[in-house]
């Protein structure tokens, strides 16, 4: 059995998605003290300021920090923790301490190490665990019928007698509470991610990770209207992967993925930071880039493409054509029209290289 007052502490800190900062009360109590019993706050009127801070406030860390420190002031405890399972971690890691000074904090991280820790048995076995003056209770919410423990709450009073006195109900609704405002963060930033996630898929290319179609479509219309106002140019470069479909029959479509592949990476590499870069066909890509120097650019990624390995015994090259604004075109369509036109001359005459409207491929 886990013997509290012979290991002499309870919890401490560790970064997790999910970090808690109990900065308000991580002091020890003869340090920073807990309310005496006449300041204390009723247990009602805990429950509604730490609810209050968990739904209102900016973050979690807050958050859950107020609610169980509110909830222990009440209770008239010493000390609280709260250790988290993170589903993508094998055990559950010490997040949040009250009531405890950094020595204190240092010895809980070992302490619920241990198997036999009332933190970790309440987080393990999903039920209530007493080790004398500490009381420990599971973390849990339910979704779909199925119960999931997200960790777990111990608190930890004066001394046997007053942990014994503490009303069971209202530490399972604290517990409670607390599960669901972890539970609730998570959801959160579950969103956020997804949310992120299809933004991406927006305005990104799947395969390749380059900007897609509208983006480019977009991020070109406002490259030449800001060149339009300055009076300055913009360069448009198209280029095309030679013999792509020759590459897809004789090697597969798994090969020809990654050519396409390999082909953006040396883009994204030789761009420069002004320059965007978008799949813009089957084996086509775009380069929209502010000034004169698109030639040049292009020069350097027909270069790149032609120093990757070869394919299925076949050298990988790419063709580019190159259209300068307002040279070539007053707008997007033409612009590119006139890239397309320089490109289909080079792709006839002399393919792996980068041809412009002015004629002369390089």
């Amino acid at each position: 059995m886990y013997d509290a007052a012979a290991e002499g502490i309870v919890p401490a800190m560790r970064p997790k998605p999910f970090r808690f900062h109990a900065d308000f009360a991580r002091a020890a109590p003869g340090d920073h003290p807990l309310p005496d019993q006449p300041d204390r706050p009723t247990p009602l009127e805990a429950l509604a300021a730490g609810v209050a801070a968990a739904v209102h406030g900016a973050d979690l860390d807050d958050g859950i920090g107020s609610l169980v420190g509110a909830a222990i002031a009440a209770l008239g405890a010493t000390s609280a923790m709260v250790s988290l399972q993170d589903p993508d971690r094998p055990d559950p890691e010490l997040t949040l301490t009250i009531g405890l000074d950094e020595a204190a904090q240092q010895a809980a991280v070992a302490a619920v190490s241990d198997p036999a820790h009332p933190l970790t048995t309440a987080g393990r076995d999903r039920t209530e665990a007493r080790a004398g003056a500490t009381i420990a209770l599971p973390l849990i919410v339910t979704r779909g019928g199925v119960e999931e423990a997200l960790g777990a709450l111990a608190v930890t009073f004066a001394d046997d007698a007053a942990a014994g006195a503490a009303d069971p109900t209202y530490l399972r609704l604290v517990a409670d509470l607390a599960a669901l405002a972890v539970d609730r963060a998570r959801l959160a930033s579950t969103v956020a991610e997804r949310s992120e996630w299809f933004e991406r898929l927006a305005h990104t290319d799947p395969l390749t990770g380059l900007a897609n179609l509208r983006t480019i479509s977009r991020v070109l219309e406002l490259e030449l209207a800001r060149a339009g106002r300055q009076g300055g140019e913009v360069s448009v470069a198209l280029f095309d992967v030679d013999d792509f479909g020759a590459v897809n029959e004789a090697a597969g479509r798994d090969a020809g993925d990654d050519v396409l592949r390999s082909v953006a990476s040396i883009l994204s590499g030789a761009v420069r930071l002004v320059d965007t870069v978008a799949r813009y066909g089957a084996d086509e890509f775009l380069l929209v880039a502010p000034g004169s120097a698109g030639a040049v650019v292009a020069q350097r990624v027909v270069d790149g493409v032609a120093d990757l390995p070869a394919t299925d015994g076949r050298t990988i090259s790419v063709t580019a054509g190159v259209a300068r604004f307002p040279v070539d075109g007053a707008d997007a369509e033409t612009v590119i029209g006139a890239a397309q036109g320089a490109l289909e001359r080079a792709r006839t005459e002399r393919r792996g290289t980068v041809e412009t409207t002015e004629g002369g491929a390089s």
